[in-house]
């Protein structure tokens, strides 16, 4: 039997990657994302059982809610991938509430509320799958505040593994690399910030036009792995890099 999936942030990139992956293979995918059109759109594509969920993680209720809504039709979850996640390049000091709150929010808590409400739905042998990101060892500039989110989700993970250990319930963070996706729109940044984003990364060795970035559809694969792991082998953390072809 299939097992039930929950992807946030399966609207585009690698969640609409690992949306059409799973389905694929027969399992049962459930994709939330903040704006229900996209995630809707995807569900028709992949057919059959695929069910889509408006879920804005930023938000508590809203996750309340999305979850109450998969628990109507699907009461226990096999897998939780929590993969929503945004970033946009800012120094501190000139930084927006709304940059700060929706980072935090989006990135950190939002797992956290995720978290919460899945719980409850998995029993033994259920997995959560948390996104991290190569920021937190990578020297980017104007990243600071993403960069904390991440290493915030990375301690959740670490400590979230410890907390459900005699539940059976296994926890990971895979830490991404650059991926791009035909389908994935643009960032919509302003565009000094955009600028000084990359001459600030060039100045410290990193030049974002030569890197190597991987397709979405190549990260899969790994995540596939994770999941179909015996119940005897931990797997807490996982870089994924990329690489030339």
């Amino acid at each position: 039997m299939g097992k039930t999936i929950v992807i946030t942030g399966a609207g585009a990139g690698l969640g609409k990657a690992l949306a059409r992956r799973f389905a694929d293979e027969g399992e049962t995918v459930i994709l939330l994302g903040r704006t229900l059109s996209k995630v809707q759109a995807v569900a028709e594509e992949l057919g059959g059982a695929a069910l889509a969920v408006e879920c804005d993680v930023a938000s508590a209720d809203s996750v309340r809610t999305a979850f109450a809504a998969i628990a109507e039709k699907h009461p226990k979850i096999d897998v939780l991938i929590n993969n929503a996640g945004i970033y946009e390049p800012f120094t501190i000091a000139e930084a927006t509430d709304r940059q700060i709150d929706s980072i935090i929010a989006t990135n950190l808590s939002g797992p956290i509320y995720c978290c919460r409400s899945a719980i409850p739905m998995m029993e033994r042998g259920g997995l959560i799958i948390n996104v991290g990101s190569e920021s937190v060892t990578v020297p980017f500039v104007m990243l600071s505040l993403y960069q904390c989110s991440k290493a915030g989700l990375e301690m959740f993970t670490t400590s979230l593994e410890a907390e459900l250990e005699e539940s059976g319930i296994r926890v990971a963070l895979l830490r991404a690399g650059p991926m791009y996706d035909e389908g994935k729109d643009s960032p919509n940044w302003d565009r000094d910030a955009a600028m000084r984003f990359h001459m600030g990364c060039a100045k410290n060795g990193l030049d974002l036009r030569t890197r190597a970035v991987s397709h979405s559809n190549s990260v899969t694969g790994v995540f596939r792995a994770v999941i179909d792991l015996p119940p005897d082998v931990r797997v807490s953390h996982v870089s994924i890099g990329a690489r030339t072809a």
